[in-house]
């Protein structure tokens, strides 16, 4: 049975030598283009590396990391404890892989957080001309405001009543995401309204509109889909700016409680028994700097995949 492609070779015939291309979805257009950006694919390769190892590694290393042994305190690293062990005996390289899961999800769920918030900002704000005025300002206000000292002020007001609401970990965790994420939306919002101004000039979009088409139906069905791409780039680097922001508020100590490590809260415990045992510190900050170099590139390989200029070459 003929294929359509072999119909359309037959209308069309092909010079002599030249090959058919076989047609790829947008999907593989992307991914192959992805596979190009060299250090793309080393993020990614390291990134889910350390997120098996944040994940698994419990699992695999058999130390505890919230177990006690005052006979083994402040030790080197061994062969039995490869990151060495803190001030309370408790094995450094487990207390590791369990802050990987707390800062990754922080970093994480904010990038989310904010992502959807500044995506739903930017598509108002760029569709409805009556909103845009507004919301631009208060996104001018958001940037203007220093965003080190807010936290600081918001964390120090809020952190006791949600730990006595919520518990000490989950009241801890919800008001770190809320406060990043909330931080952390202007500059999609403004990424997003710059590419809903001209989209929604575009031809389909008038023809749309042409045949009442109501808008949420336009919004959702032809915007929306054709702001992912710059979309996406800003959530991956959003994640890296949301982990490090966890990492300093717990390096301040404003972050998780002392018992539930976070990578930034091993460095603020072992910053005065760095001499004794450096991995202590070296660990956790090495962690830190993998993720945020692997996620930046990653976000430059989708920038370059998701170009359709870059996409035809």
């Amino acid at each position: 049975m003929a294929t359509t492609q072999d119909r359309v070779e037959e209308l069309v015939p092909l010079p002599p030598g030249a090959i058919a291309e076989k047609y790829r979805s947008l999907r593989q257009d992307v991914w192959r283009q992805f596979k190009r950006h060299k250090g793309a694919v080393t993020g990614l390769i390291v990134l889910t590396i350390i997120v098996v190892a944040t994940l698994f590694g419990p699992f695999i290393w058999p130390s505890d990391p919230f177990e006690i042994n005052l006979e083994i305190v402040n030790q080197a690293p061994s062969l039995d404890h490869p990151f060495g062990t803190d001030n309370l005996g408790r094995d450094v390289l487990a207390r590791t892989f369990i802050g990987g899961r707390i800062s990754l999800s922080v970093g994480f769920a904010a990038m989310l957080f904010g992502t959807i918030l500044g995506t739903a900002i930017g598509i108002i704000s760029g569709f409805f001309k009556r909103l845009d005025g507004p919301l631009m300002r208060v996104t001018d206000l958001f940037l203007a405001l220093p965003i080190l000292p807010l936290l600081l002020v918001v964390i120090m007001l809020f952190r006791e009543p949600l730990k006595d609401a919520l518990g000490p970990e989950m009241g801890i965790f919800i008001l770190v995401v809320f406060i990043i994420g909330v931080t952390s939306w202007m500059q999609t919002a403004r990424i997003v309204r710059g590419d809903v101004l001209s989209i929604k000039e575009e031809e389909f979009v008038l023809a749309a509109r042409s045949i009442g088409t109501k808008k949420r139906n336009l919004i959702m069905r032809h915007i929306l889909p054709n702001t992912l791409s710059p979309v996406m780039v800003s959530a991956a680097l959003g994640t890296a700016a949301a982990i490090i922001t966890e990492s300093a508020l717990s390096f301040l100590g404003l972050g998780f409680p002392a018992d539930f490590p976070t990578w930034g809260r091993l460095i603020f415990d072992g910053r005065n028994h760095m001499q004794i045992n450096p991995m202590w510190v070296i660990g956790s900050g090495v962690m830190i700097s993998l993720t945020v170099m692997s996620v930046n590139f990653i976000g430059d390989g989708l920038r370059d995949a998701l170009d359709p200029k870059l996409r035809s070459i």
